[in-house]
């Protein structure tokens, strides 16, 4: 029997990079899967797709987090679909584009803070209110909370947040036996990584990592998997570096 057979998991931002990985797992791995998209909807129709072919349970919903009622609307929606809530990985986020402090607009930084920040408190709230007792609570974060590079303030602070009330949550819910734990991946080959970086840019990165690669979003998902399933247990409060030696 797969090790999370029964269990239900919501994925913020399932779409498309780390995101899209962490959902395979957890289906893979026996979850009923209920992940969320902002715009990607094609691809986010593959996801379930794929997920099918490996006779996985995933169900898509467009919702923009950056909304305050997107983030209880799709927790609510695993409830009312598989009549739980064991798992929740906060995935989705959203960036600036790389400019100073100065520089950077009032609303780029409230746009950021809303979907990387807010949403997860409120995520988490619910969870607080709905998860049943054993739950998991997985935040993705980043290496630039302690790798900070100029430019990307706004980014940084949002995730910095994240870890704080990761921290806060992981006293709280303990007593429930709900661990919650962050994961904070280094350079991992997406997309969204390729299209923000030039090919030497990655290529320095690679160099300064232990292990002599970019990650894999498959990277990530399985180290998620690891936190959401029984072997777990024991974790709560951590944040697990991701980084392929980079630190």
């Amino acid at each position: 029997m797969a090790v999370l057979t029964g269990k239900t998991a919501v994925v913020t931002g399932g779409s498309r990079g780390i995101g899209r990985a962490v959902v395979l797992r957890l289906a893979r791995d026996g979850a009923s899967v209920v992940f969320n998209y902002a715009q990607a909807r094609d691809a986010a129709d593959e996801v379930v797709r794929e997920a099918k072919k490996a006779d996985g349970n995933v169900i898509a919903v467009q919702l923009d987090l950056a909304e305050p009622s997107a983030a209880e609307e799709l927790l609510a929606t695993a409830e009312r679909q598989f009549g739980g809530l064991d798992i929740l990985v906060n995935n989705a986020a959203t960036h600036t584009e790389v400019a100073p402090i100065a520089q950077t607009e009032v609303a780029d930084f409230d746009r950021v803070m809303a979907v990387n920040a807010r949403s997860v408190f409120l995520t988490v709230r619910y969870a607080a209110r709905h998860m049943r007792d054993g739950g998991r609570i997985v935040n993705i974060s980043t290496l630039n909370t302690v790798f900070p590079a100029p430019g990307n303030a706004p980014y940084a602070a949002s995730k910095g947040a994240l870890e704080q009330l990761t921290l806060v949550a992981s006293r709280e819910l303990g007593a429930r036996g709900i661990t919650v734990n962050v994961v904070s991946p280094g350079a991992t080959d997406t997309d969204l990584l390729r299209a923000a970086n030039e090919p030497q840019e990655l290529a320095t990165v690679i160099g300064m990592t232990s292990l002599g690669r970019l990650g894999q979003p498959e990277d990530v998902a399985d180290v998620v998997a690891f936190l959401a399933g029984p072997d777990g247990r024991w974790l709560t409060g951590q944040n697990i570096r991701a980084n392929g030696g980079v630190l």
